[in-house]
């Protein structure tokens, strides 16, 4: 590893990671309070791909690995796990809720499985432009950076995964709408914000090793607004209610213990899949 490589992965590293707290501290200067006026918000966003665009332009770490092309011919298996995982794994732990009497299905009942499917298209597409920012950030620089660098393809998603929690961490506490958070879950922020901390983590490996598989940071874009239509669809349009006392093992999306496990297993059994493939 030179020097160049490891000095701008610092630089990525400690701007991620004072994105959040730069954007909040400029919409306190400028008093800006309301949620939907969020100057800070975009801040957030879009300093750690911009950081990234900038290191490999001007820092020396060149293009050839950013994952522009989408290899879709070549990476059928790929795309298929983004496009199914999270609806997959999300029907697991609504059936486990269910039968252990944590979930129920009343918005389904009185809304239809159409509005389901019409309300998941709609977020999809007002999710995915946030999450090619978001992707061409940590799956665009920070992972084939690691890897670039050498580092065992385990331990590189444990380090973009806790970059990539560190960086949400003023998102969850300040910048996020609380009226918002509310609506998605009644667990407090003491628990919220630890349990997240674990799912993005845990959440690294199986976006890393979609990118690693394919090739592609698109695959790992699809993944992530594959995973926000159906879980966000499900708890803010209230499709399924999560018993308060059930929350905690059973929501679908960055909090339940279940859905966590799912997600752990799934990024170590696709690495365990991809080293197969490449003996």
């Amino acid at each position: 590893m030179n020097k160049f490589a490891v000095r701008n992965l610092i630089i990525f590293a400690l701007v991620a990671a004072s994105a959040g707290w730069i954007g909040l501290g400029l919409n306190r200067a400028l008093g800006l309070s309301d949620p939907t006026q969020n100057l800070g918000m975009l801040v957030f966003l879009l300093l750690p791909f911009v950081t990234g665009l900038l290191l490999r332009a001007f820092g020396g770490d060149g293009w050839a690995d950013i994952g522009w092309k989408p290899n879709l011919r070549s990476n059928a298996v790929g795309y298929g796990i983004a496009l199914v995982s999270y609806p997959l794994m999300t029907a697991i732990v609504l059936a486990v809720g269910y039968l252990a009497g944590g979930i129920t299905f009343a918005g389904f009942a009185q809304q239809g499985v159409g509005a389901f499917g019409a309300a998941v298209g709609v977020t999809f597409a007002a999710d995915l432009v946030k999450n090619v920012f978001e992707e061409f950030a940590w799956r665009g620089y920070l992972t084939p950076r690691l890897k670039a660098a050498g580092l065992p393809d385990l331990l590189n998603h444990l380090l973009t995964g806790v970059v990539w929690a560190g960086w949400h961490v003023p998102y969850w506490l300040f910048l996020l709408d609380r009226s918002t958070l509310a609506d998605f879950t009644a667990v407090s922020i003491a628990a919220f914000v630890p349990l997240s901390l674990i799912n993005i983590i845990t959440s690294a490996f199986l976006y890393g090793e979609v990118r690693l598989l394919t090739g592609s940071t698109w695959a790992a874009v699809l993944l992530h607004t594959t995973a926000n239509a159906v879980t966000l669809t499900l708890l803010l349009e209230d499709f399924v209610v999560v018993h308060p006392a059930s929350e905690i093992w059973f929501t679908p999306g960055n909090l339940g213990i279940l859905g966590i496990a799912l997600v752990s297993l799934a990024g170590l059994g696709l690495h365990v899949y991809r080293m197969r493939r490449i003996k």
